[in-house]
């Protein structure tokens, strides 16, 4: 007979708080080599290569870059390359509605966590340079679930140098004299692990809230396939689900500890609604905020929206249809 109920681990307060002051060691030492032999203006250097997603040449990297590459560029043992193709097969059926949801659910929802978004605000480009942060992040989250990509090896390169970035950040944070270690390590591995499910459990749980019917091996499939990037981007397996119980598990602990409203949301919300307004409302940006505004409070619920700010409006209509048009989904679908 089938599990009824899935057994899923306990992820106590105790376990979390020990991550929290956790970064990516392995990641983080490359950054630290390369400042120790250029300064900060290599560590600039390094950073404008990483933030190119077209660039994945390494030879011409440090070789400390190049060893990082060679290290880590593979799938963990646990990989089932099936259930990640099947999990591809899924999200290019549901790619409009995944984009929907990541647009105006699994952002903000990411916003939540008040200590982890101080990375973000006192990084300022989020909010500063939020539609081609947003677009950098459409290409990333597209390339990862494009079979093509991986039969290339290009979904592997643009991860491990997404993985990169998050050490740079976590070094200029560091070393900004504006951090403070009472949120934890800056992109610790409590937050890498908040923000693996807003890509994995909580895209289908917004994809539930849209009516979307999937199977349980679909979800599963799905949650496998974002777990083995997320792998590749440096979260401890221990914080990775292992099934859908266990990811509502995770997430719920997380939220207990973390959720709570902070400037840092707020503002970040309030960039991405402009960012949004921006990119939908050329006649007419107030109507287009209001719209977003009034997506995201459907997909968050009151509570969550009042924490960050999310204008109260009435809902005209949905954005489905607009979704082509909003930064992080500029990635074309016919390359999937």
């Amino acid at each position: 007979m089938p599990t009824l109920i899935k057994p899923s681990r306990v992820f106590s307060d105790e376990l979390l708080q020990t991550y929290r002051q956790q970064g990516d060691s392995s990641a983080d030492a490359v950054i630290t080599s390369i400042v120790e032999a250029e300064g900060p203006t290599g560590l600039r250097s390094l950073m404008h290569w990483l933030a190119n997603p077209n660039d994945i040449a390494i030879s011409g990297q440090p070789q400390t870059v190049q060893d990082f590459f060679s290290q880590y560029a593979h799938l963990p043992t646990w990989a089932d390359p099936v259930k990640m193709k099947r999990g591809m097969v899924f999200f290019k059926k549901h790619a409009n509605q995944i984009g929907l949801t990541l647009g105006f659910f699994s952002l903000p929802y990411s916003y939540l966590g008040a200590n982890g978004a101080q990375v973000l605000w006192l990084t300022e480009r989020i909010k500063n340079d939020t539609s081609r942060r947003l677009q950098e992040t459409g290409e990333w989250v597209f390339a990862v679930n494009n079979p093509k990509e991986w039969l290339t090896g290009r979904a592997i390169r643009k991860t491990l140098k997404v993985r990169l970035i998050h050490a740079g950040a976590r070094w200029f944070s560091l070393h900004s004299n504006r951090w403070t270690m009472e949120w934890g390590h800056p992109i610790n591995q409590e937050d890498m692990a908040g923000t693996n499910l807003t890509f994995s459990y909580v895209v289908l749980m917004g994809l539930r809230k849209l009516g979307i019917q999937a199977t349980e091996q679909e979800e599963e499939d799905y949650l496998h396939h974002i777990n083995v990037v997320d792998y590749l981007n440096g979260v401890a397996e221990e914080l990775l689900p292992k099934n859908l119980r266990e990811a509502y598990m995770l997430g719920q602990a997380i939220a207990k500890r973390q959720f709570a409203p902070s400037e840092a949301g707020i503002g970040l919300t309030r960039s991405l609604l402009d960012a949004v307004a921006r990119q939908l409302g050329s006649a007419n940006p107030e109507t287009a905020r209001n719209l977003a505004a009034g997506e995201m409070r459907f997909f968050l619920g009151d509570h969550y929206a009042d924490w960050l700010g999310i204008p109260n409006v009435p809902v005209e209509k949905r954005l489905a249809g607009l979704f082509g048009r909003l930064p992080i989904f500029s990635a074309q679908l016919s390359s999937l």
